[in-house]
């Protein structure tokens, strides 16, 4: 008889255990194999190339602004190759108009895109006015940074927790950063000026980085005070693209002359080899851009495969334009110098050293809502 009831009881137990198991088999269905496995491989692939494009694309714009330079189209203060920086992201607009989806914005959403346009607008002028002087190498080196400096403004106005990993990270980067700016101070004083304005422009388009995050709906509950990724990208081309025409007609325009058309005889440019240069230049920022929103939204990491990507673009920057400059085009800032390559692994060490406490801390993050979400299943989290 004790036997039986032994028996019976063990039969009673795998039942429920064998319920159990249905009722979550239900709740999560397995697939396996056909068509989900193969668009999945799709998707994965998608994402890679468009990382790809984002890289590649990013080491051409320092590459294109020297050619700029050298072409007698980079006068400060006409600014002519910003309006072709902006011309391209602008073009979104036509996709977002013609698009069968299109949503009404709200012009408070509209009015907080222009704002953040107006931002760019100082930082990308200071960033590539910096590249005019202070040379690719230099450039791609202090640009590298603009993830930390997306680490600080989102700690500031996000109110987000660094480790002291990530703190340690920030401090590395920095001090790379310092030993870039002090170099370049034997280089020459326009050398030093250009490392100081790409460091401010760094700082300020990290800046739109995080004020884009957050009209992108990230920190926002309500629909209506959300904007897609395609549309924020296209308001502030159109406005960052109107304000830099508006000033092609206000003082470009009575300037012209000497400020552009004289620099370009001297260099022996021709107007269709000037337009080809500045559309070439418009075509890799929309190319970018488009490339880099994608890959922040879709790229396995989000921000920190970005910021890692960032360093990849300055070595390439930094090999490319050794190798195709050094010698032939500009001084000794176009050129390999050791305290370069020094600055360059100090850098990129700080920044990995920042996206991988980054990625350590999201995951924890993430394992233990998978676990919590998995314990509410079970019914063992009572929720008050």
């Amino acid at each position: 008889r004790a036997s039986a009831s032994l028996l019976k009881r063990n039969v009673n137990h795998t039942r429920n255990m064998s319920n159990k198991f249905s009722s979550l088999h239900e709740l999560t269905p397995l697939r396996i194999g056909g068509p989900p496995k193969e668009a999945h491989h799709q998707l994965l692939v998608k994402k890679y190339i468009g990382a790809i494009i984002y890289i590649f694309s990013g080491a051409t714009q320092p590459l294109l602004m020297t050619i700029v330079k050298n072409a007698g189209l980079a006068d400060s203060t006409c600014q002519v190759y910003m309006l072709a920086y902006y011309l391209g992201p602008s073009m979104l607009s036509l996709r977002v108009c013609a698009g069968s989806n299109h949503v009404q914005v709200p012009m408070i959403m509209i009015l907080k895109a222009s704002g953040i346009a107006l931002i760019d607008i100082i930082a990308q002028a200071t960033n590539y006015t910096g590249a005019t002087l202070a040379g690719p190498t230099i450039f791609a080196i202090i640009y590298s940074s603009v993830t930390v400096w997306t680490a600080i403004y989102s700690r500031i106005i996000f109110g987000r927790k660094l480790r002291m990993p990530q703190w340690i990270g920030i401090f590395i980067v920095f001090g790379g950063l310092a030993i870039t700016a002090t170099n370049s101070v034997s280089v020459g004083p326009d050398v030093f000026n250009g490392a100081v304005l790409v460091i401010l422009g760094s700082s300020l388009h990290a800046m739109t980085y995080v004020l884009s995050e957050a009209i992108m709906g990230s920190h926002s509950t309500s629909s209506s005070e959300k904007i897609s990724v395609e549309m924020n990208c296209a308001i502030q081309g159109v406005i960052a693209s109107t304000v830099f025409l508006l000033w092609q007609i206000v003082y470009t325009r009575s300037h012209f002359e000497d400020k552009i058309f004289s620099p370009m005889k001297e260099a022996g440019t021709s107007i269709e080899k000037a337009f080809m240069i500045l559309i070439s230049l418009s075509v890799s920022n929309l190319v970018h851009a488009y490339s880099f929103f994608y890959t922040l939204k879709h790229f396995p990491g989000g921000a920190t495969s970005a910021g890692i990507m960032k360093g990849v673009q300055a070595v390439l920057v930094f090999i490319f334009s050794s190798l195709i400059y050094c010698g032939s085009i500009g001084g000794d800032e176009m050129c390999f110098s050791t305290v370069k390559f020094m600055s360059l692994v100090i850098v990129i060490g700080g920044m990995l050293l920042y996206s991988a406490a980054t990625d350590i801390q999201g995951s924890g993050s993430n394992r233990f809502l998978k676990l919590e979400d998995a314990q509410l299943k079970e019914g063992t989290i009572t929720v008050v």
